[in-house]
Order: structure tokens, then sequence, then C-alpha cells
């Protein structure tokens, strides 16, 4: 668990955090130093680092609906380290400070990539529509800084490039069956992933210079 001596990486973090989210094109709510610092000083964070105070890895916990619900967001490593297994540790770990702090809260999360999906996977978290997520304004507001924020609203809040997992203490499956679910449907989910970018970007495509809307495979295949 983080502690407040690790308040001075907060910045690193949150730099790592907008450089990740513009190398890979999708939208990310952003997070001020402060904020983040905030998060490691209230005990409400994971952080990873090497023997030599480097940073490596970190994720927070978030409370929504006057603690029924909670976020673990923000979770990045940095470059060097990723591939490496520290995401998945990290995001357990995570995990398990929610559960010891808010044994009774769904806990909840929103991800454009595959491979948070099948780490949320092994902890128990299933697909789950925008609806059963928590309503706390608060939260969506907290979205504005997404560049996908404008889908998000469009559709009315029901629907946007994230893809929503959760886990309820009270009513769950257990992991072995969520991942199992995952391993199982990995390439169907990989292909919702696909579409989703398809359906939900296309009215937000800007027109090319000869007035045709850039196609699909393009904005697949070109970032």
């Amino acid at each position: 668990m983080a502690t407040s001596a690790d308040s001075i990486y907060a910045e690193t973090i949150t730099d790592e955090m907008a450089t990740s989210a513009v190398a890979r094109g999708t939208g990310i709510a952003r997070r001020s130093p402060e904020y983040v610092a905030k998060k490691i000083e209230e005990g409400k964070a994971v952080i990873a680092v090497t023997s030599q105070n480097k940073w490596v890895g970190f994720c927070y916990i978030e409370t929504w609906s006057h603690g029924e619900y909670v976020a673990n967001s923000g979770l990045i490593v940095a470059q060097p380290y990723r591939k490496s297994g520290v995401a998945r540790a990290i995001k357990r770990k995570i995990f398990e400070l929610s559960r010891e702090k808010y044994p009774q809260a769904k806990i909840f999360g929103l991800t454009t990539g595959l491979a948070v999906m099948k780490i949320n996977s092994e902890l128990g978290y299933e697909p789950v529509t925008y609806a059963e997520l928590t309503q706390d304004e608060a939260f969506w507001a907290g979205c504005k800084s997404c560049v996908n924020y404008e889908i998000l609203m469009s559709k009315d809040r029901k629907n946007c490039m994230c893809t929503a997992m959760l886990y309820d203490p009270a009513d769950h499956y257990e992991p072995e069956e969520t991942k199992r679910f995952f391993e199982e449907n990995k390439k169907g989910l990989e292909r919702l992933v696909r579409f989703k970018e398809w359906k939900l970007l296309r009215p937000f495509i800007k027109k090319s210079s000869g007035g045709k809307s850039v196609g699909f495979l393009h904005h697949l295949f070109n970032r």
C-alpha cells in the first residue's frame, strides 16, 4: 500500500497517465498531481517502486454513492515495466484493499483495454451495462476531461468506448467462472471493442478533404 512518503511520485504518475492515453488514442479522465497525492495520503492507493526508489506502477480507490460503489481507478505502469505482470499484481492488491476498506461495496471499472478486462475477470468482475454502475453525478462529471465525453453524453450515459465491469460482493460469480468466460469469449469481446470504436466514433470522425468520411479500416489501422 502507498504511504504519504510516496506522494513525491504524484506528478510523475499523472504525466505518465496523460502520455499513455495519447499514445493509445483513448480517453482518460485526467487527474491532477494534487488529487493523486491526496489518495496516497488517505491510504487509498497502491504503488510499486524498485529497490532504487524508481516508480513502476500505481492505482487508487475512489468511492461513490455514499460508499455503495468503489472504483479502482488510474491503473498505470511505467513504460519499461509493462507486460511484466506488474499491472496484474497492482490490480490484485488494490482489489484486496478495496474489499478490506469497503467490504459491502460494489467494485467497478471502466476500461477500453482487453488486457485490463482479462485482469478484472481473474478477480471475479463481469461485464455489465452502464445502468448497473453508480449514478453519482460526481463520478460522471469526472469523464468531462475524457476525449470521448461527447460520445458518452450523446448516448445519455448508457454507452461509450469503455466497457463496464463490476464485482458485487452480494451476488457474483467465482473468479474461476469469470476468468473462463473471458477466455472462451475473448475473440468476441475483441470484436465488440472494435465494433464500438466503429459504431460510436463514426458520427464524430472528421470529413476528409474530398467530403467522404474516413472509413472504419482506416480508423483501425492508421493511428
